[in-house]
């Protein structure tokens, strides 16, 4: 279960655990991005953030309905990628785009108040703050340490601690 910090390359093991449900990853999938959005502060602290799916996504079914996000003032909404602005969305969740695409979305927001996730980038050369990795029983990410001092957003060194399985 791998998880970097692509700027140190020291490898961590980290993992969420998935459930039973017919898609496994779907609520793990929103399970993570509560909890960084827990270990996160955006400037001015807003009271609602709007999180942007980008595309279309394996496993966000569970973030776009809400069920994990809305106690948390976290509105997310499906958007066609010529939507997505930095000023517009708080969260950039990319789902399957091609690298060039994912790029471009991580470069239009970089250097704002956008945290970006990418679903479909295991190696995370998008450039995305978090890149999923779907294993076979848990969901691991990647920590881009360069995407994230290059943004607005001050991340909690404690977000290491939720593949470890502890609940925020």
């Amino acid at each position: 279960m791998p998880f970097a910090l692509l700027s140190s390359h020291v490898p961590t093991t980290v993992g969420l655990p998935l459930g039973n449900e017919a898609d496994p990853y779907a609520p793990a999938v929103a399970r993570l991005v509560r909890a960084v959005v827990q270990y996160s502060r955006w400037p001015g602290s807003p009271r609602t953030l709007r999180a942007c799916v980008v595309g279309p996504a394996d496993h966000a079914d569970d973030l776009l309905s809400g069920r994990e996000l809305r106690a948390m003032g976290v509105v997310a909404s499906a958007v066609a990628p010529e939507a997505v602005r930095p000023t517009g969305c708080e969260i950039v969740y990319l789902g399957r785009l091609s690298l060039e695409q994912q790029r471009e979305m991580t470069d239009r927001v970089r250097g704002a108040a956008t945290l970006t996730i990418a679903e479909n980038d295991p190696a995370c050369r998008s450039r995305a703050m978090f890149c999923l990795l779907f294993e076979a029983d848990s969901l691991n990410f990647r920590l881009n340490i360069d995407a994230v001092s290059d943004s607005q957003i001050r991340i909690d060194p404690r977000v290491l601690r939720l593949g470890a399985g502890d609940r925020p």
